[in-house]
């Protein structure tokens, strides 16, 4: 950082007077706010960068009472949604303007919530993104009170709480849907824990469409999100041969029922055909490439932080948004056999 002919470290004063605009220019370019000409924001940015200038948070923080920085809580990482889902907030944080505090929980429950939320209160921290899509999460937030905006990533939020979701009732009746368009009347579920709403969700939104079809919804086994799970799953469905089609809860137990499937000698897609959930990087290189349902985490990173700052700078009222995924087509899907 370059100092003054003074000695000391240059101000904002400096940046404005070198880029010739008026503090309160410099301040909405620091800021990211969108008012300023491309023009006028490019001479502002020269002369910070000449300057070596670095906004002071802690003098800002004084002045705002703000802290500029958001609570994210966070569980089951190793997978793939979470991770992704936390990797899409932390990204719409920073292009907001703001630091990241991350706290990943070990176990999910009212003791391991609540510690983790008074660490965020002991750092003052502007609002709190909970991204632990668990059914007792909004009631332990509603306990818990923390004072400041709180947005639950993965839940509908309720009365006390914000939410941002994916629609995954609609993903996977997009999924079921193009099974059934294929030709196949009978479609297991490899579903997911049920007291994760995800897994409830999925759930839910495949025996809805099996119903709209007149279908049985008799063949549904639970796995617990992981690859280790899936393939068990499938050792037994190998055995069985009770379906033509299966809706996985997630990529990961795709892959899974993949390898089992393929040890059982069981051709996916001539035999049954398998639909996953996420679009994980990896999906379209699985044997054979994975149909499966999209999530837009940076989407939903950007809508999480959307409504935090619309709280924490408007006073806006908790609100519900939802995103709508997509279904990837790929090579695990093809009518049933005659």
């Amino acid at each position: 950082m370059t100092k003054s002919s003074s000695g000391r470290l240059p101000r904002l004063e400096d940046v404005a007077e070198l880029a010739g605009v008026s503090h309160q220019t410099v301040s909405r370019v620091v800021n990211g706010h969108p008012n300023v000409s491309k023009a006028t924001r490019e001479r502002v940015e020269a002369a910070i960068a000449q300057l070596g200038y670095r906004r002071n948070t802690a003098a800002r923080s004084l002045v705002t009472r703000r802290s500029q920085t958001i609570g994210v809580l966070g569980s089951e990482l190793s997978q793939y949604g979470p991770a992704n889902t936390m990797l899409g907030v932390e990204r719409a944080a920073r292009d907001a303007g703001y630091f990241v505090s991350i706290a990943a929980l070990r176990s999910i429950g009212r003791d391991a919530i609540f510690d983790a939320l008074r660490h965020f209160m002991d750092q003052s921290v502007d609002g709190i993104a909970v991204l632990v899509p668990h059914t007792e999460t909004l009631r332990i937030l509603e306990e818990f009170n923390p004072g400041v905006p709180v947005v639950a990533v993965g839940s509908a939020g309720n009365d006390a709480v914000s939410g941002v979701m994916v629609d995954q009732k609609s993903g996977a009746g997009i999924a079921v849907g193009h099974l059934i368009d294929l030709g196949h009347r009978r479609i297991g579920h490899v579903a997911g824990p049920a007291d994760w709403i995800d897994g409830a969700l999925r759930a839910e939104g495949w025996r809805a469409a099996l119903h709209q079809a007149g279908l049985q919804d008799d063949l549904v086994l639970e796995g617990d999100w992981s690859a280790e799970s899936g393939y068990a799953i499938g050792r037994r469905l190998a055995a069985e041969r009770t379906a033509t089609a299966l809706f996985v809860g997630n990529d990961q137990m795709a892959l899974g029922v993949l390898r089992a499937f393929n040890e059982a000698g069981v051709r996916v897609p001539d035999d049954v055909s398998v639909v996953g959930f996420d679009d994980q990087p990896e999906s379209g290189f699985f044997t054979p490439p994975l149909t499966t349902v999209r999530q837009d985490f940076e989407e939903l990173g950007r809508r999480c932080m959307d409504a935090m700052l619309k709280e924490i700078e408007a006073g806006a009222p908790v609100s519900s948004t939802v995103v709508t995924p997509q279904l990837v087509h790929r090579e695990s899907t093809a009518a049933p056999r005659s």
